[in-house]
């Protein structure tokens, strides 16, 4: 893992709602964004619109802060990050 990575967990509450502007601030940082995950719950007879994306970033803790603040604007949305410098 790269010196300096960062760990972002992205919450939608309502990813029917979000999932647009949420997108948009992805293309925005995408450069800097070397894993995306995304979980929710599924199944054969439902499919939660809740859900949570982890992130592992370029670019240390001053541009995952500036994606947080774009992030948290969206209603809904919850951000939390950490940073490794192993």
């Amino acid at each position: 893992m790269e010196k300096g990575s960062v760990i972002m967990a992205v919450y939608q509450e309502r990813r029917s709602e979000s999932a647009v502007q949420v997108q948009d601030v992805l293309t925005k940082y995408g450069c800097s964004i070397h894993v995306r995950l995304g979980l929710h719950d599924a199944g054969p007879d439902f499919c939660s619109n809740a859900g949570l994306m982890l992130l592992q970033l370029s670019g240390g803790t001053p541009l995952a802060d500036e994606m947080r603040l774009a992030l948290e604007k969206i209603p809904g949305v919850k951000v939390k990050f950490m940073a490794l410098d192993f």
